[in-house]
């Protein structure tokens, strides 16, 4: 089993965040490596239930905070359907992108290298104030 390091990174290069995926098949669609990440944040969250969520996509009924995102309920867990759906569709509007082995993938259905070493950079784009 491989192991599949993640980062997120801001435009300008900075990392947001970093975290370790396994992987038992080396060839993923882009659709299946974004619903595994999705998944092992959602659990790793739901099970610890921090004060902050870190993940690719901000959860319904939270505030955005340094590092993260502060669900306003608490006892409310996350729910991975729904962050899943978000997660595709921001890859779909390009509110972020995805670097695979230093190369950007284009579409959900893009099959993918995840062998040994492999590395999946998650680029955030922000919007730009007024425009």
């Amino acid at each position: 089993m491989a192991v599949l390091t993640i980062q997120d990174e801001t435009a300008t290069g900075s990392i947001l965040n970093r975290l370790e995926l396994e992987i038992a098949q080396e060839m993923l669609t882009v659709r299946e490596l974004i619903a595994r990440r999705v998944a092992q944040e959602v659990v790793a969250y739901n099970s610890r239930q921090q004060e902050v969520f870190q993940g690719l996509v901000q959860p319904t009924e939270s505030e955005r905070v340094l590092n993260g995102f502060r669900l306003l309920r608490r006892a409310k867990p996350v729910d991975t359907e729904e962050q899943l759906y978000k997660a595709l569709e921001g890859f779909q509007q390009n509110s972020y992108f995805v670097l695979v082995n230093d190369r950007q993938v284009e579409s959900l259905d893009e099959e993918v290298w995840l062998g040994s070493g492999a590395t999946a950079s998650f680029i955030k784009l922000t919007p730009l104030v007024g425009g």
